[in-house]
C-alpha cells in the first residue's frame, strides 16, 4: 500500500490531494473431479478448509432444483458427505433448493432467500455458503454470498457445460433486473470451484450441446488448434464421448481463467470484452425470444453473426464465416431464430438495440470483439447497422436451405 501527494489548482489555491494505492491479490483454485459427494472423495472439503484445515467449517448448501428433479437422492447424498467429513464440514441447515435456469435470477426473492438464510444460519465471513448446480443458480447464490456481510465465502460445483467451462470459473454474479440480463451484481470470486463431470450424464441433450458454443467461442478469439480439434472431434462431442468432453471443458475452462488472469481487467473496468465475443446479439435474443433460446444456443447465433460480420467489414477472409457455422450446424446448432426478424425502431431489427445495451453495460464506449482470423479477435468500436442487417440476412437464407 502507499499514499501519495500531489498538488492541484483550485480557483487560485493550491489544494493537497493524497492517492492511496493498495493492491490484493486474489487466488482461488478450480478442480476437475467425479462424484464428489462420494463420501470417498474428499476434494471440496479439502478445498474449503485449505486455510483452516483443524476445524469444522459451518456450510450452507443451495442446489439447483432441476438437479434435484433428475436426482432425489442429492440432498441425502451431501449430508451424508459432510458427516464423512465432519471434521472439516458443519452442515449449517439443510440443505436448500433453488429454482434452476433463468428463473433463479429473474425474482428477486431467490436473492433475498441467500441473504436471509445466511443471517438465520449464522454464516459468517470463515464460512461458506455453497451453490450446486447450473450458471443461473451459480450466480445468484453467489450474489447473495457476496452481498451479505459484505461478502462471505462462496464455493461452486458447477453442473452443466455451459457453467463448467465458462462461467462458473469465473469472478462474476449477477441477476437480471426489469428484464434486463445480469444488470445487478458483483465481482466477487469464488472460495473454490469444483467441477464434477459426474454431474453432466443426467443433463437434457438439448442443454449439453449448447455448453459447446463457448467453446467454439474462446476457440475463435484466442486459440486455432482448439477449434481445429473441434473441428476434428464433433462428432464425438455430440455423442458426448467422456473424454472429448472432458477435454474440451477442462480446455475451454483454462482459456477463460487465462484471459481472466491475464488480460489485465479482471474486474471489468475497460470497455473491452473479448469473452463476450457473439455475446452482444445473443443476450438480446435471449429476451426477444423470452428464453426460449438458451444461452448456448443464442451465443451459437451471435458466433455465427459475428464471423459474417467481420467477412463483410473486411476483417475476416471470406469464407471462414461458412467454416465456422459449417461446425456449429455439425454441433447441433440451428444458426437462426424467428425473433431475430422482430421489428424495433424505425423498422430496423429489434436486434440492434442490443448493441446499445451491451454498450450501456460496458459502461463507456462500445467494444466488439469481432475476428480477424480463427484464434486471433480484434476489438471493433463502430458496427454498420446495414452490415449487421446483411449478416442477419446471411443466416436466414443458410436456415432456409436446411
Amino acid at each position: 500500500m502507499s499514499v501519495n501527494a500531489s498538488m492541484v489548482r483550485n480557483a487560485g489555491s493550491v489544494e493537497e490531494v493524497h492517492w492511496q494505492r493498495f493492491s490484493v491479490p486474489f487466488e482461488y483454485p478450480v478442480a476437475f473431479s467425479r462424484g464428489v459427494f462420494g463420501t470417498s472423495n474428499p476434494v471440496l472439503a479439502e478445498l474449503i478448509a485449505r486455510t483452516e484445515p483443524d476445524k469444522p467449517h459451518r456450510c450452507l448448501f443451495f442446489v439447483d432444483g432441476g438437479l434435484l428433479e433428475a436426482l432425489p437422492r442429492l440432498k441425502e447424498q451431501i449430508e451424508l458427505w459432510c458427516r464423512a467429513y465432519a471434521d472439516r464440514i458443519e452442515l449449517a441447515a439443510k440443505v436448500m433448493p433453488i429454482p434452476g435456469g433463468e428463473s433463479a435470477k429473474a425474482e428477486a426473492a431467490h436473492l433475498t432467500a441467500v441473504e436471509e438464510a445466511v443471517l438465520e444460519h449464522g454464516i459468517d465471513r470463515h464460512s461458506c455458503v455453497v451453490a450446486v448446480g447450473g450458471g443461473a443458480v451459480l450466480d445468484a447464490v453467489g450474489l447473495g454470498a457476496a452481498t451479505a456481510h459484505r461478502g462471505v465465502r462462496h464455493v461452486r460445483v458447477p453442473t452443466t457445460v455451459l457453467s463448467q467451462n465458462d462461467s462458473g470459473v469465473g469472478v462474476k454474479n449477477a441477476v437480471n433486473f426489469k428484464g434486463v440480463k445480469n444488470f445487478i451484481g458483483t465481482f466477487a470470486p469464488p472460495w473454490a470451484v469444483v467441477n464434477d463431470f459426474e454431474f453432466l450424464e443426467h443433463l437434457p441433450r438439448r442443454e449439453r450441446i449448447a455448453g459447446i458454443a463457448e467453446g467454439v467461442k474462446v476457440a475463435l478469439i484466442r486459440d486455432r488448434a482448439f477449434f481445429e480439434w473441434i473441428e476434428a472431434n464433433a462428432a464425438r462431442l455430440t455423442a458426448f464421448d467422456r473424454s472429448a468432453e472432458e477435454h474440451m471443458i477442462r480446455r475451454c475452462a483454462k482459456l477463460h481463467m487465462k484471459q481472466i488472469a491475464g488480460g489485465g481487467d479482471p474486474f471489468e473496468r475497460g470497455s473491452a470484452r473479448p469473452l463476450d465475443f457473439g455475446h452482444w446479439s445473443a443476450h438480446k435474443l435471449e429476451s426477444l425470444s423470452g428464453h426460449a433460446v438458451n444461452h448456448g444456443e443464442a451465443v451459437a447465433i451471435g458466433i455465427a453473426l459475428d464471423a459474417r460480420y467481420s467477412v463483410l467489414a473486411g476483417l475476416l477472409p471470406d469464407g471462414e464465416e461458412e467454416r465456422i457455422a459449417t461446425l456449429l450446424q455439425s454441433l447441433g446448432f440451428r444458426l437462426y431464430h424467428p425473433a431475430l426478424a422482430g421489428s424495433g425502431e424505425g423498422r430496423r431489427p429489434a436486434v440492434l438495440a442490443g448493441l446499445d445495451e451491451f454498450r450501456q453495460h460496458l459502461g463507456g464506449e462500445l467494444t466488439v470483439t469481432l475476428l480477424s482470423a480463427v484464434g486471433i479477435g480484434v476489438d471493433v468500436h463502430r458496427m454498420n447497422p446495414d452490415l449487421v442487417c446483411r449478416a442477419l440476412e446471411w443466416l436466414k437464407r443458410r436456415e432456409a436451405m436446411r
